[in-house]
């Protein structure tokens, strides 16, 4: 992607003030008197892969003895242009699946009368040939589709993953040397399509799903497959000892190169999995780990279903922690979150606002867990996505019974 020319003048200020990325992020944060951005943040405003919330920009500004203004003005302009070229990508995805998703089904869709995770099944045990470019066009649609989960409603996207599952399936049989990278792609597609079945309440659904993702893993002998298809599975598994094993299994498949952003994620359920129990030590530990794994982290480069690992959902996974275990660091993650999320919700914001309400209803602030609770409502009704009604359901529980109209409009979500 580009650098856009507010990053380049972020970069020379920086520059100018002769500090290098991390003594950047110092300055930053003794002006604002807490650590509000690191030096992977300060990383990531310098190649245009996020930009400072206005909250932040103060504190720059300051930093670098320039005029507020002249930084808010040009971080106004950039997201202008961030918007416009997002709008242009949807629209060259859109044309690049008429000219090529409905081409590979050609291919041949199944008409068998099994669900979508059997013809998967029996098509793992077969092999035979297609040409590279439909392999291609199977392949980036599996990925395209994880990135369209931050933006789609469960049920719409049901329909778009299952229809690729179908033609990734008919493929696979001819596979020939593309045999592992389409296998693969299954299972990214099988995952995904799991993950989405648990939201819409079709648990067992899902669990085929995720059985079929991890024979996909199994198959092409990549383990990081399978990570996805527990940590997934995570969500809905019934015992506390369960998940957590899986969380385990999980952040042990995606040890090495390429899976920081993954390692984090993993981590980070594992935390909130453990303070759901009311183990403090293994939370927090395991919340260190996901913040170190993340600050190697490339979210917008490695495997495509991580793309919903931003920093935002990092602060997510740390409100949630913080606030089932009630601890002080709550209100000022929470401070932080809500600067980062900035006026112009940002994709998964929604997920980001459900955890900050259920973390301050939690954790005892319950004046701002309300105020905040106001706030996804609304946003989530403007923007259903997957885990939103999971997030409403929990949100409905944790309301205090003098706010039954505010519990009323959450539970409608969740319905």
């Amino acid at each position: 992607m580009p650098v856009d020319s507010f990053a380049l003048l972020l970069r020379r200020l920086r520059k100018e003030a002769g500090r290098s990325q991390e003594q950047q992020a110092d300055a930053i944060n003794a002006v604002s008197g807490r650590i509000t951005v690191t030096r992977r943040e300060i990383s990531r405003y310098e190649k245009s892969e996020n930009i400072p919330t206005n909250h932040t920009l103060e504190h720059i500004a300051v930093a670098c003895s320039v005029p507020f203004e002249t930084l808010q003005r040009e971080a106004k302009a950039a997201r202008a242009r961030r918007s416009q070229a997002r709008r242009r990508t949807e629209q060259d995805l859109e044309a690049m699946k008429r000219r090529t998703v409905l081409e590979a089904a050609v291919v041949g869709v199944s008409t068998a009368t099994a669900e979508p995770w059997g013809r998967l099944a029996a098509a793992l045990r077969r092999g035979s040939r297609i040409d590279d470019s439909t392999a291609s066009a199977l392949i980036d649609r599996a990925s395209d589709l994880h990135v369209q989960e931050l933006n789609l409603s469960p049920r719409h996207l049901q329909d778009k993953v299952e229809s690729h599952l179908d033609a990734i399936t008919a493929a696979l049989p001819r596979a020939g040397r593309h045999e592992r990278a389409l296998t693969i792609a299954a299972g990214e597609t099988a995952a995904l399509a799991g993950w989405v079945a648990w939201d819409l309440g079709e648990n067992a659904k899902a669990n085929a799903y995720y059985k079929v993702t991890s024979e996909c893993a199994a198959s092409a002998g990549h383990p990081p497959l399978r990570a996805l298809a527990l940590t997934y599975a995570s969500y809905g598994a019934h015992a506390p000892l369960d998940k957590l094993r899986y969380l385990l299994q999980a952040a042990q498949d995606v040890r090495g190169r390429g899976n920081a952003a993954a390692a984090a994620w993993m981590h980070g359920r594992y935390a909130e999995e453990a303070a759901q129990v009311g183990d403090d030590t293994r939370a927090l530990q395991a919340l260190e780990r996901a913040q170190f794994a993340y600050d190697f982290a490339d979210h917008t480069s490695e495997q495509a279903w991580v793309r919903f690992v931003t920093p935002y959902r990092m602060d997510s996974l740390a409100l949630s922690v913080y606030g089932q275990l009630r601890r002080s660091e709550l209100i000022t993650t929470a401070d932080d979150a809500l600067a980062r999320l900035g006026d112009d919700l940002p994709d998964g914001g929604v997920v980001v606002l459900g955890d900050l309400a259920l973390a301050l209803l939690r954790g005892g602030d319950v004046d701002q867990g309300i105020d905040v609770s106001r706030q996804f409502t609304a946003a989530a009704q403007a923007k259903t996505t997957t885990m939103g009604k999971e997030r409403a359901r929990a949100i409905a529980a944790s309301l205090p019974g003098n706010e039954e109209d505010l519990a009323h409009h959450v539970r409608q979500l969740a319905a």
